[in-house]
């Protein structure tokens, strides 16, 4: 089973500066991000080969919200390289959407490497 790293704003540069990293901007009072909460988790499992999953949770790492230009939960950011690939945010995304997002970014990412 993967693990979803916690990141803050003390590790979240070193957690995505290398690979593919889908980061989870999410808040304890934010209700469609408790509802995603295990719908990410499986998709770090079944995506423990290609990417990893951190969680940031928005109210302890306001600096890192800020520089990434987040400005709503829930957001999802695909990085590659510490670099931002692809985002997807509003306020209501079902695990279908969330999916489709991925998979679609993804494979518009490995595009532009080869």
């Amino acid at each position: 089973m993967a693990t979803l790293t916690e990141a803050t704003r003390e590790n979240f540069d070193e957690l995505v500066e290398s690979g593919t990293t889908l980061v989870d901007v999410w808040g304890p009072d934010c209700q469609p991000c408790l509802a995603l909460m295990p719908h990410v988790e499986k998709l770090a499992d079944a995506r423990s080969d290609e990417l990893k999953v951190v969680k940031l949770e928005a109210s302890k790492a306001r600096r890192v919200c800020i520089k990434l230009g987040v400005h709503g939960l829930p957001t999802f950011l695909l990085m590659h390289d510490g670099k931002e690939v692809a985002r997807l945010s509003a306020s209501t995304i079902s695990p279908a959407q969330l999916r489709d997002w991925l998979d679609k970014s993804l494979d518009e990412m490995k595009e532009e490497v080869s």
